[in-house]
Order: structure tokens, then C-alpha cells, then sequence
């Protein structure tokens, strides 16, 4: 979890779970399940993963969760080409208002990476392809 979210995220995230209160039961079922036991599947590597879980969250127009899986697959190994490639692949089978949301929403996330980078030099964004 530290990996794709960030050592700060992925604490915080203990820190819920841990603290017992409303939601934590969830958070600690979507946190085994998702990441313990489908994110650690063979098959595919975890740049696969963000790919298809980006082009899901396009088509569900889940722009929240969209900007939470713009960060991981940066951290991953996407490439900010390869977001926008998804968007626009997205485009074709989700729709124009789908995919200008989850674009608008990476515009959002890649703007606050760019300014937090400015103030720490390990910046998940990779913009070559």
C-alpha cells in the first residue's frame, strides 16, 4: 500500500483502520481485498492494473476515485502520455462527458503533483513515454 499510495497515505489509512471508528471496518476490507488479494494476483504487473482500473473509473464516471488512481498509476510506472492516451482510448467507449471529467479531474491531480514537486524533488509524475 505505502508503494502506490504513499508512505503519508498508506499511514494515515492504518491510522483510520486502527482507530475503529465509523468506516474503518470497511476501509479495512477494501484495503485486504483490493489491495492484499487483487493487486498482488499474477498476470498482470501493477502498471496493467492502474491502466484498466483508470479505464473503469472513466467509464463509471467515479471522478474522485479516478484522481486516487491517477497518483497510484503514476507511482506505478504510467506515464502522464500514457493517462492521456486512456483518456482519450476511454473516449470511444464511455463517452465524451465521461472522459472530459476524468480529464478535468487528472488536470486537477497533475497540477497539485506539479506544484508539490516544485517543494519535493521525488514527485511521482513521469511525463516520457
Amino acid at each position: 500500500m505505502s508503494e502506490m499510495r504513499g508512505s503519508e497515505r498508506a499511514a494515515e489509512m492504518r491510522d483510520a483502520i486502527s482507530g475503529g471508528g465509523f468506516g474503518s471496518a470497511m476501509m479495512a476490507l477494501a484495503v485486504d481485498f483490493v489491495f492484499g488479494s487483487i493487486w498482488t494476483r499474477p498476470g498482470l504487473d501493477r502498471k496493467q492494473r492502474s491502466l484498466v482500473t483508470l479505464g473503469i473509473l472513466i467509464a463509471l464516471r467515479r471522478t474522485e476515485e479516478f484522481k486516487n488512481h491517477v497518483q497510484i498509476g503514476l507511482r506505478n510506472g504510467l506515464t502522464v502520455g500514457e493517462i492521456e492516451e486512456a483518456l482519450i482510448q476511454a473516449t470511444a467507449y464511455a463517452g465524451f462527458p465521461a472522459a472530459h471529467a476524468a480529464s478535468n479531474a487528472a488536470a486537477e491531480v497533475l497540477h497539485d503533483l506539479e506544484a508539490r514537486r516544485t517543494t519535493t524533488p521525488d514527485s511521482p509524475i513521469c511525463t516520457h513515454q
